[in-house]
């Protein structure tokens, strides 16, 4: 078995398997504190670990126009009230060197977006702030390259270290899960979580927005299960239709309890 990493009260690399979930984007105060009260009520009910997650500025949208969050200040404060409101650990993205030592003053698990993970100033800023870090591996890069950037990180002392498979490009628009990077990236000895969500994305499939395919998001995360993934990653809405970013692949509350009791199911079948 490789390294455990513990954020907060969860740890990853043991017989569980944590959930990573929420809206993609925060919208409000009130939106994040029912996703994470609903969220927290389901994994409760089954017994799975859960770090809410959602981002404060989504500093990768398609178009210029399309609604990017609350913010650092607000986002913050926003995501200090989820996790004393409900006890649980909370994460989100960072897109800036600068972003690392304010956010870990908040968050319990600092994540690296895909496009930005081989950003050697950003690693080692998040690296340098002592928390976990959560690197998303990038589209363009094939799973044994993550190896450079487990390095990087701990140059900075840091071995609290997460990798998050998400898809690699296809052509020009689709993306692909090749299942083999969750075993391919384990080799590094630390643990392995699959975004179903982000997997499931057609980034160049609606001109000026990133469209998908929600209806495979059971599918992949069934399969990164059977394939070994120590975590899920889920961008979960109550309103997919209305959701203000990336509508097309945020998977409906009143269907993940459904989609978390199969997966479990899988899990313990393969431990």
């Amino acid at each position: 078995m490789g390294k455990q990493v513990k954020v907060g009260n969860v740890i990853f690399g043991s017989d569980t398997l944590p959930l990573i979930a929420g809206p993609c984007v925060i919208e409000s105060l009130d939106h994040s504190l029912k996703m994470a009260a609903s969220i927290k009520t389901i994994t409760e009910k089954i017994g799975m670990s859960f770090i809410f997650k959602s981002s404060f500025d989504k500093a990768n949208r398609t178009s210029i126009q399309s609604f990017r969050g609350q913010g650092l200040e607000e986002g913050l404060r926003i995501f200090e009230e989820v996790k004393t409101s409900f006890n649980i650990p909370v994460t989100t993205d960072i897109h800036l060197p600068e972003h690392a030592k304010a956010v870990s003053q908040v968050v319990d698990l600092l994540q690296i977006p895909a496009f930005l993970c081989r950003q050697t100033d950003l690693l080692i800023a998040a690296g340098e702030t002592g928390k976990p870090v959560n690197v998303k591996k990038g589209q363009f890069l094939p799973p044994w390259k993550v190896s450079s950037i487990v390095l990087k990180l701990e140059e900075t002392g840091n071995t609290d270290i997460l990798l998050t498979e998400r898809g690699t490009t296809f052509g020009y628009e689709s993306l692909v899960s090749d299942m083999r990077s969750i075993p391919v990236m384990k080799k590094t000895g630390y643990p392995v979580v699959f975004d179903a969500t982000h997997s499931a994305q057609n980034p160049g499939m609606k001109g000026g927005k990133t469209g998908g395919f929600r209806e495979y998001i059971p599918t992949l995360a069934k399969a990164a299960v059977a394939a070994g993934c120590d975590g899920l990653f889920l961008e979960v809405h109550d309103n997919v239709e209305k959701a203000k970013s990336d509508a097309d692949t945020q998977w409906p509350l009143e269907q993940l309890e459904s989609l978390l009791r199969s997966v479990k199911a899988i899990r313990a079948a393969f431990i």
